[in-house]
């Protein structure tokens, strides 16, 4: 798999923005209230996140390191400009309906974090592919709870009304629905034990199981034993090797000599 593909996979399914890092929370919450919603801003992030990243990428040699924040976010609200100006001028209803989460993807920490961690170190096509994954994966999560959120909420999924007004559980479209949505499918994801930011790593060599998200600081202790006790081990095994190799060096060098004893014989 090349660096490209990974990006993109790792994006959508190891990395997920909204399920796995638990980035972007606001617009994640506040527009999802249907999945056309959840969708556009997807997209729309998307298409910042790759041209901010090609463009970071570009110029990261010539941006000084004191500055580079500043520089990451005058580029990303170029973008973000042109992106509001063509919802505004081609999508009106579409701009009524997300509103103020437009402009504010500029400081949205999915577009600086890449920016900081991928598009700065690395070259323009790993960074176009890390922001189509990333973005991608926010639209699929933004896609999805929104869906449910409009089902569960309106009865309908991309505006086709199927369930009768009677049957609406009309909280799943207000504020409290986003958060019963996103925990619910938090939890089918630890059920399935997909990648999250609530999941714990299985096998991992530290004490807490990898599980950053939920430590509280209780078991550095433990961590530090346990990884003193991987160094020591490392170190033991360094030793018994350097000993063997210098048990074999001397074997060797007296069975030298004693050839060339018995043949000066």
């Amino acid at each position: 798999m090349n660096k490209f593909v990974a990006r993109i996979y790792n994006g959508i399914i190891k990395e997920n923005p909204t399920f796995v890092l638990m980035l972007g929370m606001c617009p994640t919450l506040a527009v999802t209230t249907s999945a056309i919603n959840g969708l556009s801003m997807g997209l729309s992030t998307t298409v910042v996140l790759i041209l901010s990243n090609m463009v970071i990428s570009l110029m990261r040699k010539i941006i000084p390191d004191k500055v580079r924040i500043p520089a990451f976010i005058v580029i990303v609200a170029s973008f973000v400009t042109m992106v509001q100006l063509l919802i505004k001028g081609f999508l009106p209803d579409l701009d009524k309906a997300l509103g103020l989460y437009i402009p504010l993807i500029v400081v949205n920490c999915i577009i600086l974090g890449r920016a900081e961690s991928c598009a700065s170190k690395c070259g323009v096509v790993e960074s176009a592919g890390d922001g189509i994954g990333m973005g991608l994966g926010f639209s699929v999560a933004l896609t999805c709870i929104g869906a449910v959120r409009e089902i569960l909420g309106a009865g309908a999924v991309f505006g086709f009304q199927f369930i009768p007004e009677t049957f609406h559980i009309s909280i799943f479209v207000l504020a409290p629905g986003a958060f019963f949505v996103l925990a619910c499918l938090q939890a089918l994801q630890n059920k399935f034990k997909a990648p999250s930011a609530t999941n714990t790593v299985e096998g991992s060599s530290i004490a807490c199981g990898g599980n950053c998200a939920a430590c509280a600081g209780k078991i550095c202790a433990s961590n530090q034993k346990k990884l003193d006790d991987i160094k020591a081990e490392a170190e033991a095994k360094a030793a018994a090797e350097k000993a063997a190799k210098a048990k074999a060096a001397a074997e060797a060098k007296a069975a030298k000599a004693a050839a060339e004893a018995k043949k000066s014989e």
